[in-house]
């Protein structure tokens, strides 16, 4: 009777083990696949920041009585790349809505010069950051959901003893304020 008590004790061990493990598992990949999407944005906001410094160069060069705009954009993309680089992802998202409507404000202004609007350079920048803007929305939308399916499952029943024993914690989600959600189209901007 001991043998049958005891091998039954250890195949509920066993199980219980091979459980946790299990758990622990797909809490590791669902980490990752956050980690994955954050990286995903990370490089299109790397490209977008070393885009902007040629827009305003190019800017400048018409819109002279125009600094303010252009400091604001610069210093806009100071904060996007500092929290980008402490993937302070709240403080990014309130970066994020700064640099927008900078960008805004400058193609807005553009409009008043159509020397500028004809120059090539500025084309293909404003065609190249139209486009970086609409492929961070796409994949900020992935971002997100990594960390809602990652915030569930910490948050689930049995996996939450498991995520708090192991320190699994919640991502925050990257989030704009309501009135810099809209992307700066460009293109609607400078159709006549």
């Amino acid at each position: 009777m001991d043998n049958i008590a005891s091998i039954i004790f250890w195949g509920v061990i066993a199980a219980l083990v091979i459980y946790v493990i299990s758990i622990y598992n797909h809490l590791v990949r669902i980490k990752h696949n956050v980690s994955k999407a954050w990286s995903n944005i990370d490089v299109l906001l790397k490209q977008r920041h070393d885009e902007i410094p040629k827009l305003v160069e190019t800017c400048k060069q018409y819109m002279k009585f125009e600094q303010e705009t252009l400091e604001k954009v610069m210093q806009a993309r100071s904060r996007v790349s500092e929290a980008r680089q402490n993937q302070d992802v709240p403080g990014l998202g309130l970066a994020e809505g700064a640099l927008r409507m900078g960008l805004g404000q400058l193609f807005a202004l553009a409009e008043d010069y159509p020397e500028l609007r004809a120059n090539e350079n500025f084309q293909h920048l404003q065609g190249r950051i139209s486009a970086l803007e609409n492929t961070i929305a796409d994949r900020r939308e992935f971002y997100n959901e990594s960390a809602n399916i990652n915030n569930i499952a910490i948050d689930t029943f049995p996996d939450l003893i498991v995520a708090r024993l192991l320190g699994f914690g919640p991502r925050d989600l990257l989030e704009f304020e309501a009135g810099e959600i809209a992307d700066v189209s460009v293109k609607q901007l400078f159709e006549t």
